[in-house]
């Protein structure tokens, strides 16, 4: 559950002062990517887990409302998460996350493991334990489910980890922790060694796609006055995702079976609704449906 202050500026160390408003929001990256890729038109299965209390029955409710499958959200005894979002009057946001329940996830229960086998596209997040997603990649790679990963909160990973994803999308400041590499083309080469797909979010400035360790350009953002940049990344990345399956053929996806062109189609969808998402507020309540998206790139 998002917990959300709007302030006008970021406090300074021990200072106190006042803010303008406070919300609660359902939220965690991987809830928004859901939802995003939901309202999309995406076919979506939810793997986590939430605690037996108010914000895990909201939380539930909002999946199901939603229509997203629910086999793989487990219940369990610690309470559910929570990320704490200070979002100041420019529209930037700065997030602390309280794992709870979601750090339970260290292995994957049946149903999980069997959501994944059906699935054509996992769509990761590092709110899990790494030892959780470490078994959901084996199982996908085993099944030829393409895999995706939002390396945020930036953790350690174990070496190899990024190479085995297919499309690992960080916003510059998280490319820059991965990679050491200040300058984010830079960054989206490395990340894109061995053949994996990489896209670095700049914000207003766009973002950067390269395969195979070489830049395929950058792709601007859509100009929108922000209000709210809450989520803006995993409407992103939800909505990305949707579109690379709306247009999938039958069958395995790999990361060299995904064309050039398919992917910039897919990442110009992606841009137009997270532009739309910044000019509202909230999490999940910004996202866009497929027939928004749709009026703008019609």
């Amino acid at each position: 559950m998002d917990l959300v202050v709007r302030q006008p500026r970021l406090p300074k160390p021990g200072e106190t002062m006042f803010g303008t408003g406070f919300s609660t929001v359902p939220g965690g990256k991987g809830l928004n990517q859901a939802v995003a890729a939901a309202r999309q038109g995406g076919d979506i299965d939810f793997i986590g887990a939430i605690g037996a209390d108010g914000y895990g029955r909201e939380l539930r409710d909002l999946v199901a409302g939603e229509g997203i499958g629910a086999v793989g959200l487990a219940e369990v005894s610690a309470p559910t998460g929570t990320a704490h979002i200070s979002v100041v009057d420019s529209g930037e946001n700065s997030i602390v996350v309280v794992s709870g329940a979601n750090a339970t996830v260290t292995a994957l229960t049946a149903e999980q493991e069997s959501t994944i086998q059906r699935a054509s596209f996992l769509v990761m997040q590092c709110e899990l334990p790494v030892a959780a997603l470490a078994a959901a990649i084996t199982i996908a790679r085993a099944n030829g489910v393409f895999t995706v990963l939002t390396p945020a909160p930036v953790v350690e990973l174990p070496a190899g980890f990024l190479a085995s994803v297919d499309l690992v999308v960080p916003n510059q400041i998280e490319a820059a922790e991965l990679t050491g590499e200040s300058d984010p083309a830079r960054a989206a080469e490395v990340l894109s060694n061995a053949r994996t797909w990489a896209i670095v979010t700049l914000g207003a400035e766009g973002c950067i796609l390269a395969y195979d360790g070489t830049v395929l350009g950058l792709a601007p953002a859509r100009p929108v006055t922000a209000v709210d940049t809450t989520a803006a990344g995993d409407t992103f990345v939800g909505a990305l995702v949707a579109r690379l399956a709306a247009v999938q053929s039958p069958g395995a996806v790999s990361a060299a079976g995904i064309t050039e062109e398919r992917m910039i189609d897919a990442v110009r969808w992606a841009t137009v609704a997270s532009s739309i998402s910044v000019t509202r507020h909230g999490a999940t309540s910004s996202m866009p449906s497929l027939a928004e998206v749709s009026a703008v790139l019609a």
